[in-house]
Formats: structure tokens, C-alpha cells, sequence
């Protein structure tokens, strides 16, 4: 039994015996972030190189913990065509709470960001190509609560973080809650309900981006949304979630069939 005033002898007895096994791992070849990540850039560079794809033309699927060397592969190599990450998470730490006890949290949480820091969101904020989320509504693996609790699925927070960061203005205040309120309906019923109450204008939403991106296409992230009434930016926000997220019936290792898949959206 561990009680909270044992993490701290916990962290000074543990530390030398992981900094010792990730010695050893890497040398065995075990997988580790970095030595994926290296993986990835091999596969990379043999396209580019070898197979001679231009980098647009390439399009990178990744499943659950995939989503990790996709988002370094985006992040390396800003000319990728898109990205579609199926069944993946923002952050490692909030799924290592999950399944330790709570006088755990500092060192789960200090382990994972020295040793296993699988910080997809911060990589995917570095890129600035199209992306497509797709979000398993009874995922049993990243829902940090019950699988049928899908306001718990951290899919829902790589999304926000990815369109905090490219659209600050408009996922501020009126646009952020009604995200955040479409992101938690349980049901399609209920995701109808919220938008109904402000249905996006996709026509008006897509002429607004155009007119901000103009010839030049600036890089994320944008500015545009200061100009917009409270009910425009709910418009916005919510038209914006619709074209960067994807729902999928299905469990975390439910295969996505073909016709679910489709290319990240861009304009």
C-alpha cells in the first residue's frame, strides 16, 4: 500500500532504476520516442528520396499511439500534404493517471514527460497543413473516464488545442463553449440540437476564410475572428470543429473501413 507521503521516496528509489532500464532499452533497440521518431524519418526521407514524392502529395494516416511520430513526421517536414490521425490523444499524461493511483500523480507524470513524453498536440500546433481528427465515439482506450463518456475522449482536447492555436480569436469566449458544448453531445440527436441553435452559414464561413487568407496564406496563427459579433464567432468556431473533426461508431480497434476515410479538409 502507498500512501501520498511516499512519492517522493518512491521518485528518489525509482529514478536510477528507469534512467538505468532506458539505457539499456535503447541500446537493445527498444522503442522509445526518439528511436520512433528517427524510424519515421527514415520512411520519410526514403519516400522523398527514393520514391521521389513530392512532399504534398503525401499524406499521412496514423492510429492511437501512431499519432506520435505522424505528428514529429508534420512537424519535420512542414510540405507534408495533410494529416489524419485516427483514434489519437493530445497528451500521455492524462491516460497514465487514469489507470495509477492519485499519490502517484507526480511521478507518473514527471516519468512520462522524461521518458515516454508523447506530446502530440504541441507537435501537431508546429505544423501548418490540412488536418483531419477522426474521433472513435466509443473509444475504451483515450476516454479517461468510461468509453460511452465521449466529453472524456482527449481527442476532444487535440482538437481544441490544435484550433486554439490556429484561430485564437475565434475559439475564444462564445466560439470555445459552443465547441466545447458540440464536442460533449453524447448523440448526433444532440449535436443536431447545438447546432441548430447557431447553424453555421458554410457559404458566409468559407468566403471569410478566403478573404482572410487572400493570395498569401499566412501562417497560423491567424488573427481572423477580432472583427466577428459573439454570434458569428459561435458560427465560425463550430463550422471550423465540423471540417477538422470526423465521428466514427466504433470502438479504439475497430478497423476504419474505406469508406470512412476521407482527405483532411483545406481550403
Amino acid at each position: 500500500m502507498l500512501f501520498p507521503g511516499s512519492v517522493r521516496l518512491l521518485q528518489r528509489a525509482l529514478l536510477p532504476a528507469l534512467l538505468q532500464g532506458q539505457a539499456r532499452l535503447i541500446e537493445q533497440g527498444v522503442p522509445l520516442p526518439q528511436s520512433e521518431a528517427n524510424a519515421m524519418d527514415v520512411v520519410i526521407r526514403f519516400a522523398l528520396q527514393r520514391l521521389r514524392f513530392a512532399p504534398p502529395n503525401i499524406v499521412l494516416y496514423a492510429w492511437s499511439i501512431g499519432g506520435f511520430t505522424a505528428t514529429w513526421a508534420a512537424m519535420s517536414y512542414p510540405d507534408l500534404g495533410g494529416l489524419v490521425l485516427d483514434a489519437s490523444f493530445d497528451d500521455l499524461v492524462p491516460l497514465a493517471l487514469k489507470v495509477l493511483p492519485r499519490s502517484w500523480r507526480d511521478l507518473v507524470t514527471q516519468t512520462v514527460r522524461e521518458h515516454l513524453n508523447l506530446n502530440n498536440a504541441e507537435q501537431l500546433c508546429r505544423y501548418q497543413g490540412p488536418v483531419l481528427l477522426v474521433r472513435r465515439t466509443k473509444d475504451e482506450i483515450i476516454t479517461t473516464t468510461v468509453p460511452d463518456d465521449i466529453a472524456s475522449n482527449r481527442g476532444n482536447d487535440l482538437l481544441l488545442k490544435l484550433l486554439q492555436h490556429r484561430y485564437p480569436k475565434v475559439l475564444a469566449d462564445e466560439g470555445l463553449r459552443a465547441v466545447r458544448e458540440w464536442l460533449e453531445a453524447a448523440t448526433p440527436e444532440e449535436q443536431s440540437s447545438v447546432l441548430s441553435r447557431s447553424p453555421p452559414n458554410d457559404r458566409w464561413c468559407r468566403e471569410q476564410l478566403e478573404a482572410f487568407a487572400g493570395d498569401r496564406s499566412p501562417p497560423f496563427p491567424w488573427s481572423l475572428g477580432e472583427e466577428l459579433s459573439p454570434a458569428q464567432r459561435r458560427q465560425m468556431a463550430l463550422y471550423l470543429a465540423q471540417k477538422h473533426l470526423q465521428n466514427f461508431e466504433a470502438s479504439h480497434c475497430t478497423p476504419l473501413p474505406p469508406q470512412a476515410f476521407r482527405l483532411p479538409w483545406s481550403l
